[in-house]
């Protein structure tokens, strides 16, 4: 009874700190023990042998996501080497689909957390900051698996997606570069031969800019856990 009791405790604060139901944490203890090897932690070897992480080109950022202290609200930067239960649900809260009962603020709110997850993949040293070779990293990554497309290439849609995130946050940017968008970098002789010497990188504050009218949810899927309520970016 006490046992009992104490484990019904247990779920209803887990309940209010990650706003699952109690089914939803059952289920998602399931999946957490499949990890885990049945183990109180999971270490990022566990996710070695999942099938749907295994082709997935930003693999690494993904696993890397799981143990970063900034997205288990445990610091601001540095990883954990392992995770128990109750992180991998704060983990996983990130991906809960915002609820219908929600007000506006608390709408916002869940976006804003979303987005913030999704700004850590990108911001790998965690200085605050998405520099152009931060992002080239993640394009480069994401383009690995097709092979018509060469790094240098890559490169260039990284370049390409920068500048215009660079136009939503700093219009004088722009403005500047303007003659230049359509030319070759080294064609303007009197700017930088690099956008990251000109722009310093995406503020989280820039990311929300660039993701207003944005449907995250639509964005974000966590597949691997084969769970069609909860719906990593890809």
């Amino acid at each position: 009874m006490g046992a009992a009791h104490s484990a019904s405790e247990e779920v209803r604060e887990l309940e209010g700190k990650t706003g699952f139901s109690s089914d939803q944490i059952e289920q998602l203890h399931r999946r957490f023990k499949q990890l885990s090897g049945d183990q109180p932690t999971i270490r990022k070897e566990n996710f070695n042998n999942v099938p749907d992480l295994e082709l997935n080109p930003i693999r690494s950022k993904i696993v890397r996501a799981f143990f970063d202290n900034r997205n288990l609200r445990k610091g601001s930067s540095g990883l954990a080497d392992e995770i128990n239960f109750e992180d991998f649900l704060t983990i996983m809260s990130y991906f809960r689909p915002i609820d219908t009962t929600m007000d506006e603020e608390q709408v916002q709110l869940c976006r804003k957390e979303k987005l913030r997850f999704l700004f850590h993949m990108y911001d790998s040293d965690s200085d605050g900051r998405i520099t152009l070779e931060e992002y080239r990293n993640v394009v480069e990554e994401l383009l690995s698996g097709n092979p018509h497309i060469e790094k240098e290439s890559a490169r260039s849609i990284a370049d390409g997606a920068m500048m215009e995130a660079a136009s939503v946050c700093v219009g004088q940017m722009v403005r500047a570069w303007g003659p230049c968008l359509h030319a070759p970098l080294s064609a303007c002789g009197a700017l930088p031969a690099e956008p990251d010497q000109v722009y310093e990188g995406i503020t989280f504050d820039d990311f929300l800019k660039i993701w207003q009218g944005i449907d995250i949810e639509t964005k974000m899927h966590v597949r691997f856990l084969n769970m069609e309520t909860i719906a990593l970016c890809h």
